[in-house]
């Protein structure tokens, strides 16, 4: 399966893009608010012992996972008429199918197409292999790359679109903790070209710096 991903940058749909807003995901009470207090950098390190792609697939499965589940806690509020194009910051993703046909679908479309693509890659034995003895396809870390680009679109569409409702549920905290912990590993095995996440640098960057040492734990805020 080979599908594609495509962006452009301006004005969806001819409306005023929202990067002239001010984004909440960047204020100071709102990035520090983590579900953990340790260097995440100690969860993605490749541990002795254990073969690369076994690792790489082990933790894009995970987060394939986790993106999915938060995603499903704003889904009720990402719909055609709210998302009429999958957008995060000014940029605009579109879809390719198998065919290299170009698709502009809403934001909720373009996450099915996600989940499902996915889902598919990760349960096929040929591409995910679990059973022993079976070998990893030669192109794996390609199939591992494409699979983050995704997920990082999903990701930064949740910050985009709807962070004022993840903030209402109080899920913020583990959307920082998902994202930061995302971010640090696709760094440690270079697995997006960083202009594929440069939108989103200004986040990486709040989140990504150790927060000052208090005398208490600051695993979430009420």
């Amino acid at each position: 399966m080979d599908w594609l991903m495509g962006k452009s940058k301006g004005k969806p749909n001819g409306k005023k893009p929202p990067t002239e807003e001010k984004k909440q995901y960047l204020e100071p009470d709102y990035t520090k608010v983590r579900v953990v207090d340790f260097d995440l950098k100690e969860l993605v390190v490749l541990p002795p012992e254990i073969d690369l792609n076994e690792w790489l697939a082990s933790n894009t499965t995970t987060f394939f996972n986790l993106i999915n589940l938060q995603y499903s806690t704003v889904s009720e509020f990402c719909t055609g008429d709210t998302c009429p194009v999958m957008s995060a910051c000014n940029t605009t993703y579109y879809w390719y199918d198998e065919k290299g046909k170009k698709t502009k679908c809403t934001a909720p479309q373009y996450v099915d197409f996600v989940m499902s693509s996915v889902q598919k890659l990760v349960t096929d034995e040929d591409n995910f292999p679990t059973k022993y003895g079976k070998e990893f396809p030669n192109a794996f870390d390609s199939l591992v790359k494409k699979i983050c680009r995704y997920l990082f679109h999903v990701l930064s569409h949740i910050y985009w679109g709807h962070y004022k409702e993840t903030v209402a549920m109080d899920l913020h905290g583990h959307l920082n903790t998902l994202y930061t912990h995302f971010i640090v590993f696709i760094r440690e095995f270079n697995l997006m070209d960083p202009k594929e996440t440069s939108i989103m640098d200004d986040l990486t960057e709040a989140l990504c710096t150790p927060l000052p040492q208090t005398p208490q734990n600051h695993v979430t805020e009420r």
